[in-house]
């Protein structure tokens, strides 16, 4: 007990940074892997076979290798960022693209008819998809896009390759100092809160979307 009262500084630290990296990563990854999956789903063939590109390289090979690229290999051609913003863009744009790929199949699941129905009733196709699709859509898609919430906060460990004092290195350097797995048992219990509060939120969303 007393270990774990000298150690909470610097863990509360390394769990801020956790919370800053999944909020901003959230926030920011969702909406944009919907706006992908339209336009895969809606734009011309040449740029969906864009979109489909790049959403093959990035789930096709380790976020950790794309967390280096964006941090280490990005410098050879004249672009520096720091360690932080390197980890967020390469988090937002890796996610993004299993949004995406989430939303793609919550559309196409949509049976053409409504959209038809949509024209037919001269409610307009912007109007429609955002008031009729829309919420089918998210309704569809909440449990498989509640999978990579929860998996984005334990992701948010992989930060450590680029020196980010995170959570999980927090309590790894109290556990070396200290010669103590209880760090680690701090780390797990405060992991395991987040995601049970993530998924008592999304089990309630799911509740009421219901219909």
């Amino acid at each position: 007990m007393e270990l774990l009262q000298t150690i909470w500084p610097s863990l509360l630290d390394g769990f801020i940074t956790t919370l800053k990296i999944f909020f901003i990563v959230g926030i920011t990854s969702i909406p944009l892997g919907f706006l992908i999956a339209v336009i895969r789903v809606y734009a011309p063939k040449w740029i969906g076979a864009l979109v489909q590109g790049y959403v093959f390289v990035m789930r096709g090979t380790p976020l950790l290798l794309q967390l280096m690229f964006f941090f280490f290999g990005l410098p050879f051609v004249g672009i520096v960022m720091d360690r932080f913003t390197a980890a967020i863009l390469a988090f937002i744009i890796n996610y993004a693209a299993y949004y995406a790929e989430i939303f793609r199949g919550g559309i196409l699941a949509i049976p053409r008819g409504q959209f038809e129905s949509i024209s037919v009733l001269g409610i307009g196709r912007v109007r429609g998809f955002i008031r009729i699709i829309i919420p089918q859509v998210f309704q569809v898609v909440l449990p498989s896009v509640g999978n990579e919430v929860i998996s984005l906060v334990k992701d948010t460990s992989l930060v450590y390759i680029l020196g980010i004092g995170e959570l999980l290195r927090a309590g790894q350097i109290a556990s070396n100092t200290y010669a103590s797995l209880i760090p680690f048992l701090g780390v797990g219990a405060l992991y395991l809160m987040v995601t049970a509060i993530i998924t008592v939120i999304l089990n309630n969303l799911e509740a009421r979307r219901k219909y």
